[in-house]
């Protein structure tokens, strides 16, 4: 037996699993099988349902609104600043809020909050699988929220309805997670593209913030189902840009200094906003009250806020037209901005329900269009730039929020100024605060999101660039009771296991130290050999050529410490891999980021 220098590895506990000799794989830059042509074909279904769930939300708000502030039976689109309840109008934010207190108190819980977090959470940690309950909870409650006077966006609502509707439709077939997953996220897409008329943002933002992943297998059906629902939009909502704008802004000179000023001032809007969320959340929950109350207090707040300023109520698509237009002085801007920032952090710290998009829009646009007011060019380019910048800063998806603002007012003129924006405010928030408003929730809830695509070093690395080549060995024809006294002898062996070769050195099995001492207890027939001893157990085997997260996958199914490398062609051993091989790839990963942490400090050396 030779003896080379390979620390031991873990024996055992069960017989790993027998890997049929793998053929000779051809690697590829993506992973896609015929699975996903089913998820394809599924994605139109789900699009459907979630523009039709789309289409019904938008009508219940306006059902709710006209009801609680007109009492009309109507659908038609209102000014609530113009209901006949005068003073008393205050009081129907608190009313609703009151409703929704009690649909999660005894309904569901998980209809509280702006619905992203809870998507996120559903994919992350419950496999995808969404109630139906909520399905039905979730627009029901925040169709009551905004239609009662809640700050909120109906976009929240609608990606956790939409999701839903993927998730329950997935459940219905015998998929996996990930499969689930990128229907749950197809029905997400798919209800944003319905709202806004944005199929490319719909798609980026499953992308950087629900799929967890750049694979084909989920980008096209959720692509697909996003294309679908733009398909639906024109006959089901208003054709054309949500919000038409026209102005632009030359980046030469000075003017690239104003955008990227403007981004740095929404990054520092976007950590105040978080910060006020989480801070007026952390007062209720303090409060010695149950929960389904806090809704009310949030409720309270609107109701004083539409008070001083009614534009602020509800989604507010006409305050970012009014932003876009300049139509609005500069107090009026003022006043909104606060109203809006202020009933908002309370009305989402309550745990009520509703969206963050469209007022982080008309938050975002309030502070361009007062910066407008001393930079040139009009305020509505400015305030264009900060709703997409506090949106890209907030969220920490600067992609979708520039290509988001250019969907929304058809105007792709304006695409690399939205971009130096977004990339500015986005550098802002990533220095600033370790969690964004949509992860900071699940972060109290004790999870860990990490929001960076990185290529798995696993599958960068062959096994033969880390396996060791010079193997001990135990030969086939060794008698169990040679192997005994070899693992009990007093120096002791130097690894708990040990591949067993036959005469040509392919192997055969592994005997570990677990083995043996199973042998000493139960006994076994004298003159018995290892080839004997061993046969018909399962063996996992790797070869030189093959990636190592390929490896490492079948040692985690077969709970194996230590796997022989063949040679395809005549399955000779050639090496070995262990548990600390795995390590090391790690560890050449993190010497890389120490070495560049090096670098970056000052006096560093390397």
């Amino acid at each position: 037996m030779s003896r080379p220098a390979d620390p031991a590895a873990p024996s055992r506990a069960v017989p790993p699993t027998r890997s049929a000799k793998p053929a000779s794989v051809k690697l590829g830059d993506f992973t896609f099988d015929r699975g996903a042509l089913r998820l394809i074909a599924m994605a139109p279904v789900v699009a459907t349902a979630g523009t039709a769930a789309a289409w019904a939300l938008l009508q219940l708000i306006a059902l709710v609104t006209n009801l609680a502030y007109f009492g009309q039976l109507s659908t038609a689109t209102v000014e609530l600043g113009r209901s006949p309840w005068g003073i008393a109008a205050a009081l129907v934010p608190p009313a609703g809020c009151l409703i929704i207190g009690l649909m999660a108190r005894y309904g569901s819980e998980k209809i509280r909050g702006h619905g992203i977090p809870e998507a996120i959470e559903a994919i992350l940690i419950g496999s995808s699988r969404i109630q139906p309950k909520v399905a039905v909870l979730k627009p029901l409650s925040s169709a009551v929220s905004i239609g009662t006077g809640g700050p909120f966006g109906a976009e929240g609502p609608i990606i956790m309805t939409g999701g839903a509707l993927g998730s329950l439709f997935a459940q219905l077939f015998n998929l996996t997670a990930a499969e689930r997953k990128t229907l749950l996220v197809a029905g997400a897409a798919a209800g944003m593209t319905a709202i806004f008329g944005t199929p490319v943002a719909a798609v980026l933002l499953a992308v950087e913030l629900l799929l967890f992943e750049w694979k084909p297998r989920s980008l096209i059906p959720v692509a697909t189902a996003a294309i679908v629902a733009a398909a639906w939009r024109p006959l089901l909502f208003e054709t054309g840009p949500l919000f038409a704008f026209s102005g632009m802004v030359d980046l030469s000179g000075p003017a690239l200094l104003a955008v990227i000023g403007v981004g740095i001032a929404a990054g520092f809007g976007s950590g105040i906003l978080t910060a006020l969320v989480y801070g007026f959340e952390d007062l209720f929950e303090r409060l010695p009250i149950h929960w389904m109350w806090w809704p009310v207090l949030g409720g309270i707040a609107i109701g004083i806020g539409g008070l001083i300023e009614p534009a602020a109520l509800g989604v507010g698509y006409d305050s970012i037209r009014d932003l876009l237009a300049g139509h609005l002085p500069p107090g009026d801007v003022l006043r909104l901005l606060v109203v809006k920032a202020l009933i908002w952090s309370i009305a989402l710290g309550s745990g009520t329900s509703g969206g963050v998009l469209a007022p982080l829009l008309i938050m975002g646009g309030a502070l361009g269009a007062l910066e407008g007011t001393v930079l040139p060019g009009g305020s509505g380019v400015w305030a264009l730039l900060g709703m997409a910048a506090m949106m890209g800063g907030t969220m920490r998806s600067p992609l979708t929020a520039a290509v988001f603002a250019v969907e929304l007012t058809g105007n792709l003129a304006m695409l690399p100024a939205l971009l130096a924006a977004c990339i500015a405010a986005y550098a802002v928030t990533v220095l600033l605060l370790k969690r964004s408003i949509l992860t900071e929730k699940i972060a109290r809830r004790g999870h860990h999101i990490l929001r960076e695509y990185i290529v798995d070093p696993f599958e960068l690395t062959r096994v033969g660039d880390v396996m060791v080549a010079r193997v001990d060995t135990l030969p086939a024809a060794m008698p169990v009771d040679d192997a005994v006294a070899f693992f009990t002898d007093e120096s002791g062996p130097r690894h708990k296991s040990y591949p067993v070769v036959d005469e040509a050195g392919r192997p055969i099995g592994m005997v570990a130290r677990a083995d043996v001492l199973r042998w000493m207890v139960s006994g076994w027939p004298r003159g018995t050999s290892l080839a004997d001893a061993v046969s018909g157990l399962p063996l996992v085997l790797g070869h030189p050529d093959e990636m190592v997260g390929r490896v490492a996958d079948r040692m985690a199914e077969g709970d194996a410490g230590r796997v022989p490398v063949t040679r395809r062609e005549d399955g000779v051993l050639v090496g070995i891999l262990a548990r600390k091989d795995l390590l090391r790839v790690r560890a050449r990963l993190r010497t890389e980021e120490i070495d560049r942490a090096r670098l970056l400090r000052p006096g560093g050396q390397r």
